[in-house]
Formats: structure tokens, C-alpha cells, sequence
């Protein structure tokens, strides 16, 4: 219990003090929604060479999706695309597991932050709040630096709107 408690602040955390908030310039620029809630976020992504340089949103919705949207940017910018591709799988892995997925200290190591929202791998209709950002990241990347779709990861959010 007092670890559901911890994960539940680090939400709020990220929620109430996002990181990456505010849209900047970017390489390539994404819209999703996710149809079940109306949560929503525009997405920009940069890259230099193949290290993501900044990831901007705007978005409104639930404290998960924001938050969400917030533990990304501040696990993935500075990464290299392959790593932050492997963060990307885990995460995407953590909320499909319908929480029986205990995150272990390899799994925390990865995720850092982001592994507060294991327990929300409990609920189907919140795994799309969590991932609403994940799946545009993704999309936005494929657009910048116009490679084929990631594998592995299924659609989990509907596409309303890309834009270049």
C-alpha cells in the first residue's frame, strides 16, 4: 500500500509540475486522442543525428495522460533512438502486462519514473491515458526521420490529426 502511495505522488508530481510542457520548435509535430476519454495531446519531436533533442506537448486530460506525457520527456530527451526506442518497449510491456507485472529493479533502472504507473496496467481504459503520449512519441519519430513504423508496439490510441 505505502508503494501505491508513492507511485500515486509521483504522478501528481508530474501532473502539477510537468516537464517538457509548451510547444517548441520540432522536426515533426503529431495529434492524438484517445476516443474512450477525449484526452488529447499535440506532440513535437527534435532530433540531432539520431539522439532526440527535445520532446514538446500541449495537451489536456486526466492527471495520468499528462503525467505520462511528463515522465516521457524527461526519460527520452538526450537519449540515443535505439535506447530510447528500449525504454519505449518496456514501458509499452509494463502497461500491457494487466498488472501482473511486477516491476523489478532492471525493470525500475529503465523506467524510472515511469514505473509509477504500473498499477495503472490494472485498468484497460486507463492504459490508454498512460499511453496516449508513448504512441504519439512513436508516430512523430517515424515522421522526423522517416523510418517504417516501430515494431512491437501495437496502436493503442486513436490518430485524430499529423501534421509536418
Amino acid at each position: 500500500m505505502k508503494l501505491d502511495s508513492m507511485y500515486q505522488e509521483v504522478i501528481l508530481d508530474h501532473y502539477k509540475n510537468p516537464h517538457g510542457r509548451g510547444l517548441r520548435d520540432g522536426d515533426a509535430e503529431v495529434h492524438h486522442v484517445n476516443p474512450t476519454c477525449g484526452d488529447e495531446i499535440t506532440l513535437r519531436v527534435r532530433y540531432e543525428g539520431s539522439t532526440l533533442a527535445d520532446v514538446s506537448y500541449e495537451g489536456q486530460g486526466c492527471s495520468i495522460s499528462q503525467a505520462s506525457a511528463s515522465v516521457l520527456n524527461e526519460l527520452l530527451v538526450g537519449k540515443e533512438l535505439d535506447r530510447a526506442r528500449r525504454i519505449q518497449e518496456t514501458f509499452l510491456e509494463l502497461m500491457q502486462s494487466r498488472g501482473k507485472l511486477e516491476p523489478d529493479d532492471a525493470m525500475e533502472d529503465v523506467l524510472e519514473d515511469a514505473v509509477a504507473f504500473a498499477g495503472v496496467s490494472k485498468y484497460p481504459a486507463r492504459v490508454k491515458c498512460a499511453l496516449l503520449s508513448w504512441m504519439a512519441w512513436k508516430d512523430a519519430t517515424v515522421q522526423a526521420l522517416g523510418e517504417s513504423v516501430m515494431d512491437g508496439a501495437e496502436q493503442s490510441t486513436e490518430k485524430t490529426e499529423k501534421t509536418s
